[in-house]
């Protein structure tokens, strides 16, 4: 699990608008957040309020992204279906959640099982992170990454 002031692993990510992210050496600051799954009604409103501010994540030189373990198909039609304004990254291998300790063991009417716990981080343009929020609720969430990126 990865926390503030770690460096980021040696992890590239392929964008749903087709470029590549290196995040451990980003260039310019990443807000990278996971979410469990597309189009459903907490990560559909997470992405709409990253979506909305992306404008001024853009004027203050902050990359969004958000990523998941769907599969790319998944997020085309979701990009679509909302106008989405943040790319995504299909973390289908796992290798990045496993890397930031997202990929969690959950609890649901008692059955347990492995998903994935919507959490944000903030990497420098040096690839440390500079902020993580784990355990993240949607409501406001998008502003205070906002607020404390530009910070």
């Amino acid at each position: 699990m990865l926390g503030e002031g770690d460096k980021v692993p040696a992890l590239k990510a392929k964008l749903s608008d087709g470029t590549e992210l290196d995040l451990a050496a980003p260039g310019k600051p990443v807000v990278l957040y996971f979410y469990p799954k597309d189009d459903t009604s907490g990560c559909t409103k997470e992405a709409q309020d990253f979506t909305e501010l992306a404008g001024e994540f853009a004027k203050a030189d902050i990359r969004v992204v958000g990523l998941s373990r769907d599969p790319m198909k998944k997020h085309d039609k979701f990009i679509a279906k909302y106008e989405l304004k943040v790319p995504l990254v299909s973390d289908e291998d796992g290798s990045i959640s496993d890397a930031f300790g997202t990929w969690v063991e959950k609890s649901m009417y008692g059955r347990k099982y492995m998903g994935m716990e919507r959490a944000t981080y903030l990497i420098g343009a040096d690839g440390r992170v500079r902020k993580a929020w784990r355990k993240v609720k949607v409501p406001g969430h998008a502003a205070e990454v906002l607020k404390e990126a530009k910070g």
